[in-house]
């Protein structure tokens, strides 16, 4: 199987996903803020736990290469996204400070906290699966966005978060990951035990991102 049969069998969901009101409103510029700062606030909390995630495969991880492929995105996330969503959360006024006191919302530990059991709980596969719907749906939001005819591209406030998740340095990481992904799920048979339990992994954490984008429009 591949990361594309995990999409397929719940197609429904996933277009829920990508679609949803608050990416349709990133995207023409009528998201309200406060729905856009409680977002980055829970995101910086996401981020944190998604990189305790990727720090888990590497102990999930039953060989050097596998454990060497989690490692540069454990680094990307701690050194440069994670720094990247700081510095952009201070051009709209909140500062480290104001990131780290906040609590998480009901969904943020909902979806993290899945990830985590799953990864626990289930083997490296598993836990990739988890952890898939994040990567690769945002890279798949940013184009989608990027190539909308309703997306504004002129006097949106959202527009810098667009050009990031289009953008080609995340395009590719997310490419590389998938590239990743396809080979842990090739020995896989789609309709056996395992590989509907990955599915039922993949679909429950594409409700949670879901979940997430709803809370925030219910900021307001």
């Amino acid at each position: 199987m591949k990361y594309q049969d995990l999409i397929s069998a719940c197609q429904d969901d996933w277009d829920a996903y990508i679609k949803h009101q608050f990416v349709l409103q990133l995207g023409n510029g009528s998201l309200p803020q406060p729905c856009f700062l409680h977002y980055l606030k829970q995101d910086f909390l996401f981020l944190k736990q998604y990189a305790r995630a990727y720090a888990l495969a590497i102990y999930k991880a039953t060989s050097l290469s596998d454990m060497r492929k989690a490692l540069p995105s454990v680094q990307a996330l701690l050194e440069t996204e994670i720094s990247f969503h700081i510095n952009y959360c201070a051009d709209w006024g909140l500062t480290e400070s104001d990131l780290e006191n906040e609590d998480e919302d009901f969904g943020t530990v909902a979806y993290t906290r899945y990830v985590l059991d799953t990864g626990m709980t289930g083997d490296l596969v598993a836990l990739y699966a988890a952890l898939a719907p994040c990567s690769v749906g945002y890279a798949e939001i940013g184009t989608f966005l990027a190539n909308d005819k309703n997306t504004k591209t002129s006097d949106n406030q959202f527009i810098s978060w667009i050009e990031m998740y289009s953008g080609e340095e995340f395009q590719q990481s997310v490419a590389d990951s998938i590239q990743h992904l396809d080979q842990l799920l090739a020995e896989i048979d789609l309709n056996s035990q395992r590989g509907q339990h990955l599915i039922n992994v993949f679909r429950t954490a594409t409700r949670m991102e879901i979940a997430f984008w709803q809370q925030g429009l219910n900021a307001v």
